[in-house]
């Protein structure tokens, strides 16, 4: 009876003991998580970086260490952890197939949030959808186009295309293309769009509009006017200048012509039998 209760005892004091360290490696290594977790969301924070990189980076390490905590707790209790991390390894490669195009998005959206090559509020073209961007998700990029239609853009194919963003610099260039006819004065055109661009205060002085001809097409001569303006004056100087170009053009006698074609008919004569 007494070598019963020795070896009770002596089992209890055992894996008693075991227990103990289990929990202290468990607690002390969720206090150093916590303490970590904060750490690297403060590192971020003064980077400036996403709210959202900074909740799943912070979250990330977090998880991570745990896991590694809870494996060492089970190791002291005697449990073998190496076909528990096989179990854990294989269950992460069949989620990481079963979910590659959302982690490819997933990814796409980190980098996104990270390098920021757009920002909520920008006008920008994205895999060849252009608005005005509502919001960026890990996974998804919202978009606002002009006729108020909402898009919908998975991350991965906006990283994996070109991004144009016509919000980054505070000027932007506009371009047309003005046609007059063969016949037309170029001196004189040419002084009509410098005193329409000139009379716009819309556009800036400097750098300075550029007016010439660009091209001796089929039909027409061609100028080119690129004055530059305050990203938010674009579209406004854009119709504002194709407008008072035509009116001013039919004020001055100045054609502007449209594709044509002649069409030559010859009449071959019939051998009457």
């Amino acid at each position: 009876m007494e070598n019963i209760v020795d070896n009770v005892g002596d089992f209890i004091l055992f894996y008693g003991l075991k227990v103990l360290i289990a929990l202290a490696i468990f607690i002390i290594g969720k206090a150093i998580a916590k303490w970590l977790r904060g750490v690297v969301s403060t590192l971020l924070q003064k980077k400036e970086m996403d709210v959202a990189i900074q909740h799943f980076v912070s979250a990330l390490v977090y998880y991570a260490l745990i896991t590694f905590v809870v494996i060492a707790a089970l190791g002291q209790l005697g449990i073998h952890t190496a076909s528990f991390v096989a179990v854990i390894g294989a269950a992460g490669l069949a989620v990481g197939l079963a979910l590659q195009g959302s982690l490819a998005n997933f990814a796409a959206g980190v980098l996104i949030l990270i390098f920021k090559p757009y920002r909520v509020g920008d006008f920008v073209e994205i895999a060849g959808v252009a608005g005005t961007v509502t919001s960026v998700l890990v996974f998804t990029t919202e978009l606002n186009t002009g006729d108020n239609k909402r898009i919908i853009i998975p991350n991965g194919q906006a990283m994996g295309g070109t991004i144009t963003n016509y919000s980054t610099n505070d000027t932007r260039r506009v371009d047309l293309v003005m046609g007059i006819g063969y016949g037309d004065d170029i001196d004189k055109a040419k002084k009509v769009l410098e005193d329409i661009v000139a009379a716009d205060d819309r556009i800036l002085k400097d750098p300075a509009p550029t007016i010439a001809v660009v091209e001796l097409a089929d039909s027409s001569v061609n100028f080119v006017v690129r004055p530059w303006v305050n990203k938010a004056d674009y579209w406004g100087v854009y119709f504002g200048l194709t407008e008072a170009v035509k009116k001013r053009f039919d004020q001055e006698g100045i054609s502007i012509p449209f594709p044509q074609s002649d069409v030559h008919m010859h009449q071959v004569a019939s051998n009457d039998s």
